[in-house]
């Protein structure tokens, strides 16, 4: 089996990433989306709305965004950026022991004018996504190419499959165990990079560095009906928990900024 293939997902034309011992994931050129992830077990980690459009025409409602320049409406620029809304390019893949990766990237010359005049900063984006047995690892580099400092946000907007949102429990985000019995919408500054999120069925570790802080997210019942992307119900699936760079970070010019998210 190839480690890295060719594939669609939806309309849109994406990356199969496989490992030997048969965990995979796959990963849309548009956004550099991990749009699913089963490990070797077979069971899959990420939630995905049926009412997603899988197009281009909008970002995709579930899986991993990226969020990069901007975190949510924190800054004049596009809301969760604009990253997770362009196409990225497979910029290399292979196979280290039995973990599968490949490498997205993304660069001004690959944006779209308007979003290229609004946010005018020489950088690259590099999205690494590596699998192997029960394990996904992400990691995130932002780099300054110009000759000006510039700001940037970022997170991993991840959104895990779960059974039942109201049996979640979450521990190691802040200092009381999380649940979900309505609407959380809830920033974590200055986390200690280790969380567990249990599901009723099985127990995740979330382990994350670069990333100072977190957010817990479920729209709820009201919010998720207001949703034109995601049907009625479809809250009761999910919880998404983010690795997140909230304060905007600095980077001087020929400098990089990492962040590393592993689930397992």
């Amino acid at each position: 089996m190839t480690h890295a293939t060719a594939t669609t997902f939806g309309q849109l034309p994406a990356i199969r990433i496989a490992a030997p011992d048969g965990a995979q994931a796959i990963v849309t050129l548009y956004g550099a989306h991990l749009v699913s992830w089963t490990g070797a077990d077979g069971n899959e980690g990420m939630f995905l709305s049926t009412q997603s459009a899988m197009d281009g025409s909008k970002a995709i409602r579930g899986g991993v965004p990226v969020i990069f320049p901007q975190f949510a409406e924190r800054g004049a620029g596009m809301r969760h950026g604009f990253a997770r809304v362009s196409t990225w390019e497979l910029a290399g893949s292979g196979l280290d022991g039995g973990t599968a990766w490949a490498e997205f990237a993304l660069a001004p010359r690959m944006l779209a004018e308007p979003v290229r005049q609004a946010w005018p900063h020489d950088f690259a984006l590099l999205l690494r996504v590596a699998v192997c047995a029960n394990e996904l690892a992400m990691t995130l580099t932002v780099r300054n190419e110009g000759s000006m400092p510039f700001p940037f946000s970022a997170a991993l907007h991840t959104y895990y499959l779960v059974p039942d949102v109201c049996e979640v429990r979450i521990e190691g985000i802040s200092s009381d165990e999380i649940s979900i019995i309505d609407k959380l919408d809830k920033v974590y500054p200055h986390v200690t990079g280790r969380a567990t999120l249990a599901t009723g069925e099985r127990t995740l570790l979330l382990e994350q560095g670069g990333f100072l802080d977190a957010v817990v997210w479920n729209p709820g019942a009201l919010d998720t009906a207001a949703l034109s992307d995601m049907a009625d119900d479809e809250y009761k699936r999910f919880v998404c928990i983010e690795p997140a760079l909230l304060e905007p970070h600095t980077l001087a010019p020929g400098q990089a900024w990492t962040g590393n998210y592993r689930v397992s």
